[in-house]
This record gives C-alpha cells, structure tokens and sequence, in this order.
C-alpha cells in the first residue's frame, strides 16, 4: 500500500531509527513543508531570507519525524491491530520504548537549536507547536476529532514563519492558517478512512468514524473551503487544484482502502499547486 524507498537505500547502522522517523515515507513532511514555504514567501513579499528558508526546511523534516515517533510512542499497544501499522518497528520490538523516547528526545533537542537561530517571538511560538505536536497521538482516544488537533499542529509551521520573517501575525498568516487547518483535516480523514474498520474495533476516535456516510461529501467541502481561501492568497492557477481534489472524490467513491490511501497520497500535490500559485502570482 505504501510507496517505501528501498531498505539498501538506508544504512544499517540506524535503519530501524529511519523507519520510525517515517523517513523512507516523505509524503507527510511535503504535507507540512508545502504550506510553511508558502507562508515564508507571503510574508516576505516573495523575498525571503534563505537562512530562514533552510531552517525551517530543516526544522519540517526535524519535526515531523518527532511527531511521528511520538505518534508511536502512544499508540504502541493499538497499532498491532491495525492492519496498516502492525510491522512498524516499535510493534515488532526493532526498536525498544527507550530507544525511541532517547529519539524523540534528540529530536526536539535539534528542532530547539534550529528555532534559536531565529528571534524570541518564534521561539515562544514553538513551545505552541511541540504542545499541539505532543497533544495529537492522545486525542484519538478522547474525542473524534484528532485531526482539528493535526490541523492546528501542522497549521503552526505558519504563525512561525511569518513571526521568523517579519515578527508579525498579520491578517494574512491567519488566512493561511486556517485554509491549512482545513485542508489538512481533509487529507487526514482520508488517511483515517484506511484504518477506520480496524479503528472501530479497538475504540479509536476520528472524523473518518464521525462523518459516516457523510465522509465524502464533507471532505469535499473542508478541500473546496481551504482553496476558496487560498484564492485571498494567491493568483487564479491554484483553482487547477480542484482537478486533483475532483480526481480524489472519485478515486474514494467506493471508500476501498487502497483508494482512500491513494487519495490521501494526492494532496501533496494539491499542496504544491497552492504553494506555486504563491510563487508565480
């Protein structure tokens, strides 16, 4: 179901570490990274500074693979019955508890030195994001909708970057926040459709069991919501993302697994559109 980069492609030496990272599967690093280049540029007037560029390009990879050990960290004892996630590495014992907190650990360790090359505000800022990043893996059990949480913890990236760039939030920041809390609570209802029957039977939460019958037709709107803001943002060539967001409608109309997984595959390409149309408008 996954697109992998070959096991040779990662050294042994920490191979299971990568796998945990999710660094063999940079679908959800484009996700975060799409959105947080498109809020630099905006609030730069298209004319960003490049040390800040790469370090928060650096800080998207640093970030998302914490969440995604944390992610596992707490979900450890449900994810061996999920078909999706039962040989991930700490399921299978590859990788131990303790390992993986040393690893998350790290991580916010480099995530913090990369954030101190910035200003103050960002820094404060940060201690946001980390809280929401940290919060998400437990929401699933408590409420049904863990992804608004995802949303406003990958949304983040943006209040940074404008606060990085101008040490301002001004009233476009928050446009694009809110159209990516949106969008990412589209792509992530996908994301859940995959894992919703395996879900059910464990007790886990999310928008995908929420929705219901509805789930289509909702993420139809959550994606057309996130572009009718993007077009406050940006030139008229982001309106060629509803091709994409038509195809994943049609690609989950019979909710199949493999589809709602292809679908959800899509939407960094939706991401990309938006953050060109910033780009060329």
């Amino acid at each position: 179901m996954q697109t992998n980069i070959q096991e040779k492609h990662i050294p042994p030496f920490y191979h299971n570490w990568a796998l945990l990272m999710r660094l063999h599967q940079p679908i959800g690093t484009f996700l975060l990274l799409w959105p947080t280049l498109a809020a630099l540029w905006l609030a730069s007037d298209g004319h960003p500074s490049p040390p800040i560029v790469l370090i928060f390009i650096l800080g998207t990879v640093v970030m998302r693979s914490a969440g995604c050990v944390a992610n596992d960290l707490a979900d450890q004892r449900f994810d061996a019955y999920v078909q999706r996630t039962q040989h991930r590495p700490l399921v299978t014992g590859k990788v131990s508890r303790q390992e993986a907190k040393w690893l998350l650990g790290g991580l916010l360790m480099i995530a913090f030195m990369l954030v101190c090359f910035t200003n103050f505000f960002t820094v404060i800022l940060s201690f946001v994001g980390v809280g929401l990043a940290l919060l998400y893996p437990f929401m699933k059990r408590y409420t049904h909708f863990p992804q608004v949480i995802l949303g406003a913890a990958y949304a983040w990236s943006i209040p940074m970057a404008y606060a990085a760039q101008t040490q301002t939030l001004p009233l476009s920041c928050w446009i694009l926040y809110f159209s990516t809390l949106l969008f990412t609570i589209a792509y992530d209802t996908l994301y859940a459709m995959v894992d919703r029957e395996d879900d059910k039977k464990i007790g886990i939460k999310s928008t995908a069991i929420l929705f219901g019958r509805y789930d289509k037709i909702i993420i139809l709107l959550l994606q057309l919501s996130a572009l009718g803001l993007w077009l406050l943002l940006s030139g008229f060539w982001v309106l060629t993302a509803g091709i994409l967001i038509g195809y994943q409608q049609w690609l989950i109309r019979q909710r199949e697994r493999e589809a709602c997984f292809k679908a959800f595959l899509n939407n960094q390409w939706v991401s990309l559109i938006f953050f060109l149309s910033i780009l060329v408008k």
